[in-house]
């Protein structure tokens, strides 16, 4: 038989399942939360608002080396960086440090995001920089445009790209491996023909010499 101590136990017991039952556990905002339902979390804070873009102002790296220019933009927080010939032949900067500003856009003293593209025009060290950026040559239509003068990349770049095309260097018998070096001396058909899908030839020589 029971204890008296054991039956008092029990019926605490009994008495707090039913009071549980009866005052079902409520939500912050004292409401009951229904049997089975997971009490409601604490509201959520706001998401951090995105930062907000960051502006600097674009140094002049006009006159310096295209290594430098590069490295003092990154230094400014101008990350999107880019360059192009400044003569219009098409040239790749592979070695940055053999190359120097020209011109740059945006231009220099502008208050921009730091995320804009900056755009430098270059030229080799020894090669003098143009007053403006020298065009590439249009892209050729129905009649031949005017090539001489102008790089045989670019001009490449100017024909349709089913054309034929003949290279020969023009002052010696040397092979024209990277057409970027060289200069249009002369061509046939002569500017200004029908292109009707006849051959091209071309007569080049290094960007430094002269045409004969």
């Amino acid at each position: 038989m029971p204890t008296h101590h054991s039956v008092v136990t029990l019926t605490a017991v009994v008495a707090a399942i039913t009071l549980t039952a009866c005052n079902p556990p409520t939500t912050d905002a004292g409401k009951p939360t229904a049997p089975g339902t997971p009490a409601a979390s604490a509201p959520a804070t706001d998401a951090p608002s995105p930062s907000a873009k960051k502006t600097a102002t674009l140094p002049n790296f006009v006159g310096k080396g295209l290594q430098t220019a590069q490295d003092e933009a990154q230094a400014a927080g101008f990350h999107a960086l880019t360059s192009h010939d400044a003569l219009g032949r098409e040239r790749l900067q592979a070695l940055d440090r053999n190359w120097k500003v020209c011109s740059q856009s945006p231009a220099a003293g502008a208050s921009i995001d730091t995320g804009t593209t900056v755009d430098f025009g270059s030229v080799k060290l020894e090669e003098s920089c143009p007053a403006t950026d020298a065009p590439a040559p249009k892209p050729a239509g129905d009649t031949m445009p005017d090539f001489v003068g102008q790089g045989m990349k670019a001009t490449r770049g100017a024909l349709p790209s089913n054309a034929s095309i003949t290279v020969k260097d023009a002052l010696q018998d040397r092979m024209v491996l990277q057409e970027s070096n060289w200069k249009v001396c002369t061509q046939d058909p002569k500017a200004g023909t029908a292109l009707s899908g006849q051959p091209v030839s071309f007569t080049v020589a290094k960007t430094e010499e002269s045409c004969p």
